[in-house]
């Protein structure tokens, strides 16, 4: 059987893991090896803050607290993406708005955004589907002219950029994930980046459980106190150990991903030629990870034969997001602006293949053949 995922795993983490053990390291938050995953964000993304977090839900759920959300306040984004993106902003009463998506990267389609502003938006959610940049230098214009925040929803796209910046760098906010299902693990965990000076301070707070007692370890106060709202977002050093081999292997990672996803695409181009499926597209300005590689059949039902045919010869595959404004949560927490034009019909034609760092050519070639045999039926 060929897995949808593995989770990375290189042999060197073991090493650190063990170091955090019995080197006399604080295993709970914010010792040395989340310190170093932190510094590695910042410097790999050009930003002046980073903050580790238990999971990429939790980095989005800092934004909402950060961004000041509370009941009757608007957030905009994709309904083509994780519940969580909804939630984290949800939780803090916020009703949803959820504009249409581009047929070509799936993203939001950022024509589509201003007018679904009103005078309770506050923030605008860009999810970069695949680690393929959303077209950030019309959506920050759109955000600046309405002074809006915008948190970047990068769950899926360390390693990758817009415009030679990285994403999750480029807006006020971005979020990391990663959750075993990423490129980069540690198990679950998720990062919160920040572009801006003036919300650190209130970050550190936040993630410290509403408390000052970052100032209390520096020495700065002689106790430390509740003084705002906040959470316990803080990850094992365990799990920071397992994460910062990895990170600091993450070229060699990303080409190997790159690589697997450049096969793919160059095996399965007949197919499209000949008219049976479309492929990925990745605009020219945008440089992606490889964090996933789907096909689009021509329908929801030749989806479900194919998924079918592909089990059949012990191939895992999988779809993606059931559109958030066709769930009862969405409806309940949120609207949908406009036509859903794209948002569904793309959802059911959608479908992603294995691909992970271990993934091995015989096997990526077997995925492909069997593709193949199904169209040649």
């Amino acid at each position: 059987m060929i897995p949808f995922n593995i989770p990375l795993y290189l042999g060197t983490e073991i090493k650190y893991i063990k170091a955090a053990i019995t080197k006399n390291h604080q295993i709970g938050g914010d010792g040395p090896f989340t310190k170093a995953c932190s510094d590695w964000l910042c410097q790999n993304a050009q930003i002046p803050g980073a903050f580790l977090t238990n999971s990429g839900t939790a980095a989005l759920e800092m934004t909402a607290l950060l961004a000041g959300i509370k009941p009757g306040d608007e957030v905009i984004m994709p309904a083509f993406t994780f519940v969580t993106t909804a939630n984290a902003f949800a939780l803090r009463g916020a009703t949803i708005v959820f504009v249409d998506i581009r047929p070509d990267t799936l993203n939001i389609d950022e024509t589509l955004i201003e007018a679904a502003i009103t005078s309770r938006t506050k923030v605008m959610v860009p999810v970069h589907y695949g680690g393929i940049g959303c077209e950030m230098d019309a959506i920050m214009a759109i955000a600046r002219r309405h002074d809006l925040l915008v948190v970047e929803d990068a769950a899926q796209g360390v390693m990758a950029s817009y415009r030679n910046k990285a994403l999750g760098s480029i807006g006020d906010l971005g979020c990391y994930s990663f959750h075993e299902t990423k490129n980069y693990t540690m198990g679950e965990g998720g990062a919160l980046l920040i572009n801006r000076e003036d919300l650190i301070e209130q970050a550190t707070i936040i993630r410290d459980k509403g408390t000052n007692r970052h100032d209390f370890l520096a020495g700065r106060v002689d106790k430390y106190s509740w003084v705002d709202l906040g959470s316990s977002y803080l990850p094992s050093e365990l799990n920071a150990a397992h994460l910062l081999a990895q990170l600091e292997a993450a070229e060699m990672v990303n080409q190997q991903r790159l690589n697997l996803w450049q096969h793919y695409y160059e095996r399965l181009k007949p197919l499209v030629a000949a008219g049976y499926i479309e492929l990925p597209v990745v605009p020219n300005h945008c440089q992606h990870n490889g964090h996933l590689f789907y096909i689009k059949t021509a329908s929801q039902q030749e989806r479900n034969d194919l998924i079918h045919w592909l089990k059949q010869h012990q191939i895992c595959t999988a779809f993606h997001y059931t559109p958030l404004h066709e769930t009862p949560g969405g409806q309940k927490f949120g609207r949908f602006h406009g036509a859903d034009q794209f948002t569904s019909n793309e959802s059911l034609r959608l479908l992603r293949l294995p691909l992970y760092f271990s993934l091995s050519e015989p096997e990526l070639e077997q995925v492909v053949a069997e593709i193949v045999a199904f169209y040649k039926r």
